[in-house]
């Protein structure tokens, strides 16, 4: 994550800063590290780990990694061939603050027992490939990637689904529907659905909650910017941190993710970043933001449309142009398609703009200030796998800077309420996860430019989705169907 930890067990973020592995080793044995958790992530995006005793890390295991079974990861390896290494990158060091013991988190990269290549299957070495592809074409030699991941703070959640029920059971104190509930006593100041946007306390039951979530993240060495209630009822929120380079941002994102769990489920609470947890209200996203940096100068920063380069258009062209197969990659959840909905809160329409919001591509005000020109995607959410998403995200932006695709005529007016005849001429997201699977198969080649995303990977993506989430959700009856159907 770019931080690590100090003889004080502060962590100091060192953004662009080598940290080598003689300075880990150092401080394990001077700070009264007991334990070196590292962690990797299977191919959907979920953080795994194992722990050893801190007296164990040594010189070695940074060169040459440890073994481990890797059959049991999802996408991974079969049985047969299940042995794997794993390598922690000391860059990533940071203290958790979670565990009884002195922890020293480690973000770890997979390679080939045999080989000691690294894994194709392993998003990071994926992210790492495209960084290097980057600097390869010529384009540019950093890509900056800036995730606003939302997400909701629940009081209970409950789920079953078997051969004869299936319902799941959310609640928040927050929650508008409790306004009628005896809680001995209801005080009431409960969002109402979709005016969730900064109300204040007593309204905010959370503010004490995210400042601690964000002084957790501050003290695990990243940048925040700025936290807040979102839109919805039932304690959806949002804490931004600073943008960083490709594969550092995604670094940052899983341990955000861990973080803010794990600060709330301390109080009893517990947060989901899953897209559209509540019916009739917004979803949770994660817009982000993109540029393309060469030799300290912002290459996205010119004198056309919104103070944007040609190139940032281009780059803009093949977001849009290949948006319907990076949804399965950024949109990756049966779940997500609950929140891409043409005409509701999310932006589908695959159109730019300045300013826009309803325009799946927006380009943000930045007065005269040349080096925060950039672009905001703002299809994607947290479920997400982020080494993939903003590895594809990048990959779309150089095709289109390659082939100078042309985005067309920016839209500077409210998409949701252009005239039926005008929004027939916008192209649309998927959807669903199956439709952006299908789009995927048929528009992948982007994706294999510089060996970044391998043939196999895209297939096993596919493969995996459909037959573990589309095909099981596909067979399942939904609760709803019995309200319309049961009668007739």
């Amino acid at each position: 994550m770019g931080a690590v930890v100090s003889k004080t067990g502060s962590s100091v973020p060192v953004e662009g800063v080598a940290v080598g592995i003689n300075e880990v080793l150092e401080m394990v044995r001077n700070d009264g590290i007991e334990t070196v958790d590292f962690r990797f992530l299977d191919l959907p995006g979920l953080w795994q780990h194992f722990t050893i005793p801190a007296t164990g890390l040594n010189e070695s295991v940074f060169t040459y990694g440890l073994g481990f079974d890797g059959s049991s990861m999802r996408g991974w390896k079969g049985i047969a061939e299940s042995d794997m290494l794993i390598v922690p990158d000391p860059t990533t060091a940071w203290l958790d603050p979670f565990p009884k013991s002195k922890t020293l988190v480690l973000i770890c990269d997979i390679k080939d027992p045999i080989t000691h290549e690294p894994y194709s299957r392993d998003p990071r070495n994926i992210a790492r490939k495209a960084e290097e592809y980057l600097l390869n074409s010529g384009i540019g030699d950093v890509c900056y990637c800036g995730p606003e991941a939302e997400f909701f703070i629940f009081d209970d959640i409950r789920f079953d689904q078997n051969e004869h029920s299936g319902y799941y059971f959310v609640d928040s104190i927050e929650g508008r529907w409790n306004t009628g509930r005896d809680e001995g006593p209801n005080l009431g100041y409960k969002p109402r659905y979709k005016e969730g946007y900064f109300p204040v306390s007593p309204t905010d039951k959370h503010q004490d909650l995210r400042n601690e979530m964000m002084h957790n993240l501050i003290a695990c060495g990243m940048e925040i910017e700025c936290q807040h209630h979102e839109v919805a009822t039932a304690g959806q929120a949002e804490i931004d941190i600073k943008y960083a380079s490709l594969k550092r941002a995604a670094d940052q994102l899983m341990s955000y993710k861990y973080i803010v769990k794990n600060t709330a489920l301390q109080h009893g609470k517990t947060v989901t970043f899953m897209p559209k947890p509540v019916w009739n209200d917004n979803g949770s996203g994660m817009h982000v933001h993109m540029s393309i940096w060469k030799d300290g100068i912002n290459q996205f920063a010119g004198d056309g449309y919104a103070g944007m380069s040609e190139m940032a258009l281009h780059a803009i062209g093949g977001i849009l142009h290949h948006a319907p197969a990076l949804v399965a990659l950024t949109n990756p959840t049966t779940n997500s398609y609950k929140r891409l909905v043409p005409g509701f809160e999310a932006p589908t329409r695959l159109a730019y703009s300045s300013r826009n919001r309803s325009a799946a591509v927006r380009i943000p005000v930045v007065a005269a200030n040349a080096s925060a020109r950039r672009f905001e995607f703002r299809c994607p959410d947290p479920s997400c796998n982020p080494y993939l998403a903003f590895s594809a995200m990048m990959m779309a932006a150089i095709d289109g800077i390659k082939n100078k695709i042309d985005p067309g005529p920016p839209f500077d007016k409210d998409l949701y309420d252009l005239p039926a005849e005008q929004l027939a001429g916008v192209p649309s997201t998927p959807g669903s996860l199956d439709e952006a699977l299908v789009a995927l198969e048929k528009d992948h080649e982007f994706l294999l430019a510089g060996d970044v995303f391998s043939a196999d990977t895209i297939r096993t993506w596919i493969d995996y989705k459909r037959e573990k989430e589309v095909d099981e959700l596909r067979l399942r009856p939904h609760p709803f169907e019995f309200a319309l159907y049961y009668d007739i």
